[in-house]
């Protein structure tokens, strides 16, 4: 059984204006997310509840899984920078 994905608006916008090559391979690792929030390249965030990112070449998909309801809401997708973290 797959989880719900939700996604903020504002990243929903961003995305729109991520090169075509780079949004079909987030689009891939958010199917995958669906599937299993706990596989893949995540990483457990320092210091915050129960956020997660993972890794989808130079990007990071930072997102919150709600284990009750089944739910992935995924807050912020951003290229990797010296200043990300």
């Amino acid at each position: 059984m797959s989880w719900t994905l939700q996604i903020r608006e504002k990243v929903k916008k961003c995305f729109q204006r991520l090169p075509a090559k780079d949004q079909r391979k987030i689009r891939e690792d958010l199917f995958e997310l669906k599937e299993n929030p706990y596989s893949g390249d995540i990483v457990k965030l320092e210091n915050e509840d129960n956020l997660w990112r993972r890794r989808v070449g130079a990007y990071r998909i930072k997102f919150q899984i709600r284990s009750q309801e089944k739910v992935i809401y995924v807050y912020e997708i951003e290229r990797r920078t010296s200043k990300t973290y």
